[in-house]
């Protein structure tokens, strides 16, 4: 067993709903087991800056269903320097702080493992709308945005409905579809296009308009935000334009954009939220660090950082040289049967987007 006197809690990156349920929950678990917590605002740079604010019990209180990051969040260049880690270090000593949660995606990930690396215990909860974590089923903030993101489309298409309109809507979810699709099955859009599978415009454009001819008067079609031309500027814009040119409707377009990393969590986001935290406490307390708390197959359990960083550039084909020199040949089958199980679960709600699509 490790004895702390006091526990950082910092959030890093994009915020995501449920990253306050994190915060309240680590709180309450920490001052159960009598240990103090400080929060960090604005992530790595307040670290390095010691911009830091104490955490009670009665502070977090009502925090649990407010959405964004009551201890906001910041990216910072300068933290991922030499220089910049042991500026993080001293202020970790400097404060008394005696071991880190940081809440976020990967890059909040390899700042914890150089934490730990560096001497001061650190664990990761994944906060990312984007589910993009291939070590994890969930990310804490996923429902949440598909929940924002499908309430705006049927807004939407109450007016394309009014007016005859197909409207292409662009979602966040960086080089990950799952918002995506979520989003496309939940509120029958005609297609959806996604980066990790290919898409047919020319038949998509046909559909459309066997559609229309039949009767249809409003379409949604959703775009994933990976979806790039080959110069890397935005399919979505693209696509709007080929189909005002080729299938004759009236066809918009819509970006929401950041709009779904705000609003109140999800009970998913909460729930998910509060276990992973109350389970990190309970490692560091246990002598356990440099993980990240993850959700597999329904289980929240611990996965070193290291494999869950390694699995994800494996997954995104970003290996670099000598990543995999670390580990045994049991751990990289484990990261193969990830990217698998992962590859499986979007071919399969890209099939189901496309049954139901109407």
């Amino acid at each position: 067993m490790a004895t702390f006197r006091k526990i950082g809690i910092l959030t890093s990156g994009g915020d995501a709903p449920g990253m306050n349920a994190c915060i309240k929950a680590a709180v309450n678990k920490a001052y159960a087991l009598g240990i103090e917590v400080v929060g960090i605002r604005g992530g790595y740079a307040g670290l390095m800056n010691g911009d830091l604010v104490p955490l009670t019990q009665q502070s977090v209180s009502n925090i649990i269903g407010e959405g964004g990051t009551f201890l906001y969040s910041s990216r910072c260049p300068e933290f991922a320097t030499e220089e910049g880690m042991r500026i993080a270090v001293e202020s970790c000593k400097k404060h008394q702080i005696d071991a880190l949660i940081c809440i976020g995606g990967d890059g909040t990930f390899r700042g914890a493992t150089d934490m730990t690396f560096h001497g001061v215990p650190s664990i990761g909860l994944p906060g990312t709308i984007d589910n993009d974590i291939t070590a994890t089923d969930y990310t804490i903030g996923l429902d949440t945005s598909i929940n924002t993101t499908v309430k705006m489309i049927d807004c939407l298409r109450d007016t394309c409905e009014s007016h005859a309109r197909l409207n292409v809507v662009e979602v966040m979810g960086r080089h990950c579809g799952q918002i995506a699709l979520y989003a496309a099955i939940a509120s029958g859009a005609v297609a959806v296009a996604i980066p990790e599978k290919p898409f047919d415009e020319a038949a998509v454009i046909e559909k459309i308009r066997m559609l229309r001819k039949n009767g249809k008067r409003s379409m949604i079609l959703v775009v994933a935000e990976g979806m790039v031309n080959p110069d890397g500027t935005p399919y979505s814009e693209t696509l709007v334009q080929h189909l005002k040119e080729q299938a004759g409707i009236d066809a918009r377009f819509a970006r929401f954009a950041h709009v779904v990393r705000g609003g109140q969590p999800t009970v998913r986001d909460r729930t998910t939220a509060s276990d992973m935290a109350s389970r990190a406490v309970e490692l560091l307390v246990q002598g356990k660090s440099n993980v990240v708390m993850c959700e597999l197959d329904g289980e929240i359990c611990a996965v070193d950082i290291a494999f869950a960083l390694v699995a994800d550039r494996m997954y995104k084909n970003k290996l670099k040289e000598g990543d995999l020199d670390r580990f045994t040949p049991e751990q990289i089958e484990q990261m193969k049967a990830l990217i698998e199980k992962r590859k499986r679960e979007i071919d399969r709600l890209y099939q189901v987007a496309a049954d139901v699509g109407f």
